[in-house]
Formats: C-alpha cells, sequence, structure tokens
C-alpha cells in the first residue's frame, strides 16, 4: 500500500506557472505506474498525465500536451507535475494517483487503486 500528499497547488495568473508535487510514503514508489488527474467544480474527474515505473514513458491528455511536463524521482518517492503556460481551464483540484497493475502509463481512473487528498490550482485571467 502506498500513501499520497500533494502539495504546490495556488493561485496564479494566466500564463504562469506552477509545479505539483505528489510525496509517497509506504511501499516503494518504482511498484506503481504514476498518474495526475483533475476535476473542476461541477465537472468529472480528468485524466492530465502519466509517467511509467522507471519514469522512461509519458502519457498526457490532448489538453495539457507542450504545457505540462510529469516526472518522478523513485529514490526520494516524488512525482511532480511542471506546469507551464497556465490557462483559466486548468483550474481544478489536482490529484495524484497510483496505479500498481497496468504496464505502461493509463489515462482510464478506474485503473488506479490509490489516490491522494488534491491539491487546489486556480487560474485567473
Amino acid at each position: 500500500q502506498v500513501q499520497l500528499v500533494e502539495s504546490g497547488g495556488g493561485l496564479v495568473q494566466a500564463g504562469g506557472s506552477l509545479r505539483l508535487s505528489c510525496a509517497a510514503s509506504g511501499r516503494t514508489l518504482r511498484s506503481y505506474v504514476m498518474g495526475w488527474f483533475r476535476q473542476a467544480s461541477g465537472k468529472e474527474r480528468e485524466f492530465v498525465a502519466a509517467i511509467s515505473r522507471g519514469g522512461l514513458s509519458t502519457y498526457y491528455a490532448d489538453s495539457v500536451k507542450g504545457r505540462f511536463t510529469i516526472s518522478r524521482d523513485n529514490a526520494e518517492k516524488t512525482v511532480l507535475l511542471q506546469m507551464l503556460s497556465l490557462k483559466p481551464e486548468d483550474t481544478a483540484v489536482y490529484y495524484c494517483a497510483a496505479d500498481r497493475s497496468s504496464g505502461a502509463p493509463q489515462p482510464n481512473s478506474a485503473a488506479y487503486d490509490y489516490w491522494g487528498q488534491g491539491t487546489q490550482v486556480t487560474v485567473s485571467s
């Protein structure tokens, strides 16, 4: 089992940047494909980005491709989401998630077994 805690959210103007961090405790992080999801108010949770166990393979939603970068440091048990050129439509609660079974980065939220509590990102226009 793994516990996940997100941090780094906040209020930023459109065009700005933020870096979200997901700290994991418990079992080794290398055992999991890791993903970031987000949920805007009144909307369903949606996939943002995912990264393979070793960090060599990544997968992004079209809406963030070229602006967001997911990375991981298995030794430090940390997963990062660097967000650039933020837009008001990026406003949401961002969640870190761990998938113990998939062989590759996975956009389907149902594949993820463990979730953090989320961190709020608000982008003003």
